[in-house]
């Protein structure tokens, strides 16, 4: 999300000013997404989640406005979607 496409506020001077984006840790991040914690850095790490930044050495969070728009990009169902590495439907 560039600057321009963050949403803006007017501050006490009148002045348009960004508003700051949210950031969400971890357990946040996994109360709003049903997946498990290593599910989630699979995810991350393939490309389909969006990228975590680290603020601090041991501190990473996500922010939240790129939470939304990859909920908003999920498609709910895709019928040619695979079913996870090594499993096959049964012949039968």
């Amino acid at each position: 999300m560039t600057t321009a496409e963050r949403p803006q506020m007017k501050t006490e001077d009148g002045s348009l000013g960004i508003e700051p984006r949210r950031m969400l840790n971890e357990k946040q991040v996994l109360q709003i997404v049903p997946v498990g914690r290593t599910t989630l850095y699979r995810m991350e790490k393939a490309g389909r989640f969006p990228k975590s930044t680290y603020i601090s050495p041991n501190r990473r969070v996500w922010f939240e406005d790129e939470i939304v728009a990859w909920q908003n990009a999920v498609d709910e169902f895709d019928p040619h979607r695979a079913r996870g590495k090594g499993r096959r439907g049964r012949a039968g």
